[in-house]
């Protein structure tokens, strides 16, 4: 069994379950915040539809500077509607999933680092930055969301089996 084989069953669960969360943001709690130093619900449903979108860089390029000296730093692009976020996560997660599937075992296990203005914070083998970058990174916002949801009132999906509300 080649990496993208055994990683892909857990890539579809995952996504299939940020989608179902991304599905119950309502548009008119996007500037919703539990706290002045969170992140808006906007925000958060921005950034996990944003995420898939990260296997392409990382499996096709060698690293990535989130601040280059001479350009503008990545920021997540705030969308303005849960349907505009379910639009960009659709079309990252296809994306995504094509290139896992198209990705050989030997560039699974090459380097990729992440810089910050030329300087490395990391560098790991490229299935580990899916693993933890993409994967873990997903479950973690999405474990932000559905608190969101919960603190407005809003059923929150069941993920790994029926929710409190489900």
């Amino acid at each position: 069994m080649s990496i993208a084989e055994s990683i892909l069953p857990e890539f579809d669960n995952e996504m299939a379950g940020t989608r179902k969360a991304l599905e119950r943001i309502p548009n008119d709690k996007l500037e919703w915040r539990a706290h002045p130093k969170s992140n808006t619900i906007g925000w958060v449903g921005s950034h996990l539809a944003d995420i898939p979108g990260w296997v392409e860089f990382t499996l096709k390029q060698d690293a990535l500077d989130i601040a280059l000296q001479d350009g503008e730093p990545y920021r997540t692009v705030e969308l303005t509607s849960h349907e505009q976020m379910l639009e960009a996560f659709d079309r990252n997660v296809a994306a995504a999933r094509a290139t896992i599937e198209a990705t050989s075992d030997v560039e699974y296990m090459k380097n990729w680092s992440l810089l910050k203005g030329g300087e490395t914070i990391l560098t790991m083998p490229r299935i580990a930055v899916i693993r933890s970058f993409i994967l873990n990174h997903s479950i973690h916002h999405r474990a932000y969301l559905c608190s969101y949801l919960r603190l407005n009132d809003i059923p929150v999906p069941g993920l790994y089996g029926p929710s409190g509300d489900e």
